[in-house]
């Protein structure tokens, strides 16, 4: 009997994985969809470069950083569901709001709100969700998730685009994205119910670090990934440049951040498999993948801006698959939900630091800002190198 429930278990977590991801499809059909549009909006709203530097940086460290308080608060209170499900609410009401704003500092505060909810969420869901990857592999299961996140996350900016190309303006954009919103809130409620107790998906033997907890090459790997997001622009930034200059027409702006979500399905799938088989070794594609961006995405060149953002959304699958699958296989369940919340708050902060400075860089000088990139990668590497000697010697 053992046996068969054990035999089940693979079946149960791809449902469950599947589900997560419906559920992240819909959702990032509405945020993603405004976040596509966000740049050129505070723009038109009166934002300096600067200042969307700032409400990016800002927006992306507190929808990181909170990680860290709402995943010690899901380990200790064991309520994975009720902070998701909080989560999400507050992640989707944000969008439809930013249609209300008239200034500039009200969208931005409502795109703070919306990575708000997601802070609050994320460790949680992420939890869950490595539970049913145990079963199909750490990889690929972030990858399958991946992917389906990322199909909304084309299907998002393509809406904005139609709502921009048949003169329907932004605020009408962003009310309609209220639907998709909605459809991901239901989904949620179903996998609520269908899978009230996830943890049951991975078996207490399989913890083998968990009288580890949190071990020291878990805080190089931090250290490596500070760093090297630190040195990764935001979208946000870039489509500033292409409006402001006049690099990329504003109907097309949303069709490339498409163009590199769908890029990021792709590349999630691929790269999840090759973590399962290479481990670590993988992790060198994030800052070779960046190195290169910023002489592309900040050219005045229609093609290199494409070349760009193709780069840029296979380095997003790299962040949003092997990034969290690493943190899984670095940390014990009873830990995880701690884990994902320090790696999450390292992130934010890197995006924090990065987005601002960036944005005043850019202002100042493309060159400086590409040079700041250069650096921030170049430094990581050395963490990356001592990652693979401890994971030699631990193996």
């Amino acid at each position: 009997m053992k046996k068969e429930k054990e035999a089940t278990l693979p079946s149960k977590a791809m449902r469950f994985i599947l589900l997560l991801g419906l559920v992240s499809l819909f959702a990032d059909i509405t945020y993603e969809g405004a976040r596509s549009i966000t740049g050129p909006y505070l723009s038109l709203l009166g934002a300096s470069a600067a200042a969307v530097g700032f409400v990016s940086g800002l927006g992306e460290f507190i929808g990181y950083a909170l990680r860290l308080f709402s995943g010690y608060l899901a380990d200790r209170t064991r309520r994975y569901w009720l902070i998701t499900i909080i989560g999400y609410l507050l992640n989707l009401i944000a969008v439809p709001l930013l249609a209300i704003a008239g200034r500039w500092e009200i969208a931005g505060f409502f795109i703070v709100m919306e990575r708000l909810g997601k802070a609050i969420r994320t460790p949680s869901r992420d939890t869950m969700l490595s539970h049913a990857t145990k079963q199909v592999g750490r990889g690929w299961g972030f990858g399958i998730h991946e992917a389906m996140d990322q199909i909304g996350a084309i299907l998002g900016p393509l809406f904005t685009s139609l709502v921009l190309y048949l003169k329907l303006g932004y605020r009408e954009g962003f009310t309609l994205l209220a639907i998709p919103a909605v459809l991901a809130l239901v989904c949620l409620i179903i996998s609520r119910i269908n899978f009230p107790r996830p943890q049951e998906l991975e078996t207490q033997d399989s913890d083998v670090n968990n009288k580890k907890g949190i071990t020291g090459i878990f805080w190089i790997y931090n250290a490596f990934i500070f760093l090297t997001i630190m040195g990764f622009a935001s979208f946000a930034l870039i489509s500033f440049h292409f409006k402001t200059m006049g690099v990329v027409p504003d109907v097309q702006i949303p069709l490339l951040y498409a163009l590199a979500m769908g890029i990021d399905a792709i590349f999630a799938l691929v790269v999840g498999r090759l973590y399962d088989r290479l481990g670590f070794k993988i992790l060198i594609l994030t800052p070779l993948l960046s190195l290169s961006l910023p002489f592309l995405v900040f050219s005045s060149s229609y093609f290199l801006a494409l070349i760009g953002m193709i780069l840029w959304g296979a380095s997003m699958g790299i962040q949003e698959t092997i990034l969290r699958a690493a943190i899984a296989d670095l940390t014990s369940i009873s830990r995880r939900g701690l884990g994902y919340g320090i790696f999450n708050t390292s992130y934010g902060f890197a995006l924090l630091l990065g987005g601002s400075l960036m944005g005043m860089l850019y202002e100042f000088s493309l060159s400086y800002l590409c040079l700041f990139i250069v650096l921030a990668q170049a430094v990581s590497i050395p963490f990356l190198w001592t990652i693979l000697k401890r994971a030699r010697r631990e193996n």
